[in-house]
């Protein structure tokens, strides 16, 4: 086997050592799923072996789980639903064979073990984990749109109980060890490096080689769907899963049914049925849309997919941040995690020392947990430099500004940093409004000037938009990209423009629930709306989240920059009433369209005489109409942003989306949502809400183009930037 090492002691104890060739992470490949069974079978029937232990031969992690793009990608669009199945029942028919062996099996977990990885785990009689904060256990498939499928509906509802299981399985969240042990998903938890010591000994000591479930005295904990306290975790999880999907994700109503019907027979029906249900989730667009853009689109532009190819790799090991608000110290942080000497540089010492001082809260709070040791929390700090002193910027690789969105400053701060920089460092604005090639002009050196879009909060957005000016050169994309990488985010690249592609398509949504309320819809319908199409807010409270003020400065700015061409947007009076004569200025303040002083918060009362509301019916009929019009409103400008050349990868547009403004991850993105939908289809639907609504509505010509080749986006335009 290449990916299963056998050793046997003295004692009749066979160490599996799980690695995977070639890779610093073992996933569940086709190969290994291949050879699954080989290994089963081996220690089943060598009389040698009297029990076994199964670890990582990776010093990073026990297994991530299942490489979709190896074994997924290639049901995706298929049809043939019984050799879907069989392909599924692999894993479940090899982890039941393990758990039946008549052997017993201990799983000594050195690392994280996610989704299949934790599962084969599951299989497991006993399960020990290192004592280490790093580690994660978990089973997140339900984030790519799918549901556990190797046998983790069924085994961990027998071990913790059916709504402990249903409200990790449906979040897609993970343990820490000492939490997992808490919960009942692992047996010990050991000191680093003795984990395999710990499984062994409890195989010596006598362990049994039984799983609970295939006792004869077995009980379900909390009982069944039949048993009085068993059977409210089913009529509230129905209730609550709704509450958290909004009926967008198959994946989420599937794993009740597989868990529910289940539990009330024996595991090995239980687990076709599991199998059953995870095809059936597999094979929807949603799944498909959510494994291609979430998992296989975000692993290639990870890696650096879309970079400038024949330019040598670069190591930025010195980067400056001018600029130390919220934004800027969010950036200082994850650049010390990165391992980047960071100068932190603000008009006066005091804004930079309040700028370090969240970095050392951020830093504080991985100490807490045992992220860090307190020698290493000490290095990260140290390498965060706050100063008022531009000199000190000598030596930097990069320098990103991130002060406030003003021509002026930008202007006057990049001439004071670049005269203190070496040939072939890189400049990059962190704007998220101004076209790069316009700032671009208070620069000497526009081939190393470039746009650098990071998302607050940064420490957990994950997304950064790289944004080219007209003469941004090859080796600046090139040395920005090995920068995104190297501070671990996702980098898509944009070409310039006003809002470029993320701010000017997210701008859509919430100017589309502007005009919403314009026209008279009940606030409270309009975000709950909202909310049902997938996106993580409302229009109004996600407008109150980005701030009011700042809705009404960029106005201002873009008025002046486009002069006549200028058009207001629905409801911009509003929102200029709401900052300028009311001081509501959104979350921030806490007064926006919501009162932020109450827990939870309330509409503010005082908006029904701006907006006096003439739409209060929530008929399904309406609902759906106007859950695809906040919809098909973000699409349409996607697509002008296709044409008009801002983006042209329709990874990085899908993934920029959801990353981004977080555009209902349930679709795919905003191109395979089209895509999906259908080019004849969706041109059609366009078409009645421009009649509706307005031009803002009106497809671009390629749209019209494309639905009369019957052509899709992912079809035409992928691989397009690369063979170019």
């Amino acid at each position: 086997m290449e990916n299963f090492k056998i050793d046997v002691d003295a004692d009749g104890i066979a160490l599996v050592t799980f690695d995977v060739p070639g890779r610093s992470m073992n996933t569940l490949t086709s190969g290994v799923m291949a050879e699954l069974p080989v290994l089963v079978e081996r220690i089943r029937t060598d009389d040698a072996i009297k029990g076994a232990v199964i670890t990582s031969g990776k010093a990073s992690g026990f297994c991530a789980g299942a490489d979709l793009g190896d074994i997924a990608g290639g049901m995706i669009g298929g049809t043939d639903l019984q050799a879907a199945y069989d392909a599924g029942w692999k894993m479940n028919g090899a982890l039941r064979a393990l758990e039946t062996c008549g052997k017993p099996v201990a799983a000594a977990i050195n690392g994280l073990a996610l989704g299949g990885g934790l599962e084969l785990t599951l299989a497991c009689h006993y399960r020990v984990v290192a004592d280490d904060s790093k580690i994660q256990l978990g089973l997140p498939e339900i984030k790519v749109g799918l549901f556990p499928g190797g046998g983790g509906t069924q085994r961990l509802p027998r071990m913790i109980g059916v709504q402990a299981a249903m409200t990790a399985m449906s979040a897609g969240s993970s343990w820490r060890p000492s939490d997992a042990k808490g919960a009942g998903v692992v047996h010990e938890v050991v000191a680093r490096g003795s984990e395999v010591e710990a499984a062994k000994a409890w195989i010596k000591g006598g362990g049994k080689a039984v799983q609970p479930w295939d006792d004869k005295s077995f009980k379900q904990p909390g009982g069944g769907p039949y048993h009085p306290a068993g059977i409210q975790n089913f009529l509230v999880g129905n209730a609550m899963l709704r509450k958290q999907s909004y009926g967008n994700y198959p994946a989420v109503v599937n794993l009740m049914k597989a868990v529910y019907e289940g539990i009330q027979v024996p595991m090995d029906a239980a687990l076709r049925i599991e199998t059953r249900y995870f095809i059936k989730t597999l094979m929807t667009p949603q799944a498909q849309g959510m494994i291609r853009s979430l998992f296989l689109s975000k692993q290639e532009l990870d890696k650096g997919a879309v970079r400038p190819a024949g330019i040598p790799a670069s190591d930025a090991k010195k980067v400056t941040v001018i600029g130390a608000g919220m934004m800027g110290a969010g950036i200082a942080y994850v650049q010390a995690l990165a391992g980047i000497q960071t100068i932190l540089i603000d008009r006066d010492q005091e804004a930079a020392d309040k700028g370090k001082a969240h970095v050392e809260e951020l830093l504080k709070k991985r100490l807490s947990r045992g992220q860090l040791t307190q020698d290493k929390y000490d290095a990260l700090l140290g390498s965060v430099i706050a100063t008022t002193d531009y000199d000190q910027i000598k030596g930097s690789d990069l320098v990103i500004e991130a002060v406030f969105e003003n021509r002026e400053i930008k202007a006057d701060v990049t001439k004071r940093a670049e005269a203190q920089l070496d040939a072939g460092a890189v400049f990059g604005s962190n704007t998220s409004t101004l076209p790069i090639t316009g700032l671009a002009e208070a620069s000497v050196r526009p081939e190393d000037f470039i746009g650098i879009h990071f998302f607050s909060p940064v420490d957990k957005m994950m997304l950064v938009e790289i944004i080219l000016g007209e003469k941004t050169g090859q080796a600046a994309i090139a040395k920005t990209l090995d920068y995104v990488m190297k501070i671990k985010k996702t980098p898509i690249i944009v070409n310039d423009g006003r809002g470029f592609y993320t701010s000017r398509c997210f701008g859509t949504y919430v100017a589309e629930g502007l005009a919403m309320l314009e026209e008279g819809y009940a606030p409270a319908l309009i975000d709950n709306i909202g909310r049902m199409t997938g996106m993580p807010r409302g229009p109004l409270e996600m407008h109150d989240d980005v701030a009011l003020d700042l809705s009404v400065k960029v106005s201002k700015q873009t008025a002046i920059d486009l002069g006549d061409k200028y058009v207001p947007l629905a409801g911009a009076e509003i929102v200029r009433t709401m900052v300028e004569d009311l001081g509501r200025y959104g979350r921030k303040n806490g007064k926006g369209f919501y009162d932020y002083d109450v827990k939870p918060k309330k509409l503010w009362s005082g908006l029904a005489e701006l907006a006096p509301v003439k739409i209060n019916d929530s008929t399904p009929e309406l609902v759906e109409d106007q859950k695809q019009r906040l919809l098909y409103r973000q699409a349409v400008e996607v697509s002008r942003c296709w044409e008009e050349g801002v983006i042209d990868d329709p990874r990085e547009a899908d993934v920029g989306a959801i990353l981004a403004w977080g555009f209902a991850p349930w679709t795919g993105g905003p191109i395979t949502y089209i895509d999906q939908i259908g080019l004849k289809a969706f041109v059609a639907q366009a078409d009645d809400y421009a009649a509706r609504y307005g031009d803002r509505f009106k497809v671009p010509q390629l749209l019209r183009d494309m639905a009369a080749k019957d052509e899709t986006f992912y079809g035409r335009f992928t691989g397009a930037k690369a063979a170019a």
